[in-house]
């Protein structure tokens, strides 16, 4: 005779999709969020391609995907795969361009996303030395009236970054909130401040889409509230 254990039977399952620019570390980041998955209660697969989303039988049982896949390419099969899950309940999340700078290969995929990467405009020009610091400024991180009740984001206030400032080609179907706000400086050919999302949240279909762009390496992931926010994302994103 077969038992079934109600614990394991109540664990929720989730989708680590991880690769592309070894640059924002998709090892070493996805494995900050691992162990708290773990303890809320899922199982956690990791692939290093999207080739599971073309899989519609597993797809089915995936409550959570949490993506961090930069700079890659998705085939037409794979993306139907992910759009159906989420569109049947299976939450999405993800930050910085392991998820706004994914597959622009795919604009449908841009379209679900709400939010593409366009630029990370960095330090004045005698001041870059060919490496990855040369986008790293500071800026803030501005939370909106809706994000005082969320549980997203409920308790955190204003906050400051050193690191690369995403300027976001979004819509309005998103609901934001958090904004960035890109200055004019004096080597800019820009003529006035740029506000983009820097958290936002959307509905598609009966699942939950979560996107965080702060979240470039590690020692952003750390920060306090970065790291709250995404932690509570997941959760918030998960069926």
């Amino acid at each position: 005779m077969t038992t079934t254990n109600p614990a394991a039977s109540a664990l929720r399952h989730a989708l680590v999709v991880r690769g592309g620019w070894d640059g924002h570390q998709p090892v070493e980041t996805t494995a900050l969020f691992i162990p708290f998955l773990e303890e809320n209660g899922f199982t956690v697969r990791v692939e290093e391609s999207p080739a599971p989303y073309a899989d519609a039988d597993y797809m089915t049982n995936v409550d959570l995907v949490v993506q961090t896949n930069t700079m890659t390419t998705i085939e037409k099969d794979e993306f139907l795969g992910l759009r159906t899950a989420i569109e049947n309940g299976t939450g999405l999340a993800g930050w910085h361009g392991g998820i706004a700078d994914s597959y622009r290969n795919n604009v449908d995929y841009l379209q679900l996303i709400g939010g593409q990467f366009a630029a990370h405009p960095g330090k004045a020009p005698a001041e870059r030395i060919g490496e990855q610091s040369d986008n790293y400024v500071p800026y803030r991180i501005n939370m909106l009236p809706a994000a005082a009740d969320h549980p997203i984001t409920q308790g955190i206030e204003d906050f400051d970054l050193i690191s690369e400032q995403y300027w976001v080609l979004h819509d309005d179907y998103n609901d934001v909130l958090a904004t960035t706000t890109q200055a004019v400086r004096p080597w800019d050919p820009w003529h006035r401040p740029i506000t983009s999302p820097a958290v936002w949240t959307r509905q598609w279909g009966q699942g939950r889409i979560f996107v965080s762009t702060p979240g470039h390496r590690v020692d952003i992931l750390q920060n306090s509230s970065v790291r709250t926010m995404i932690e509570r994302g997941l959760l918030w994103a998960a069926r």
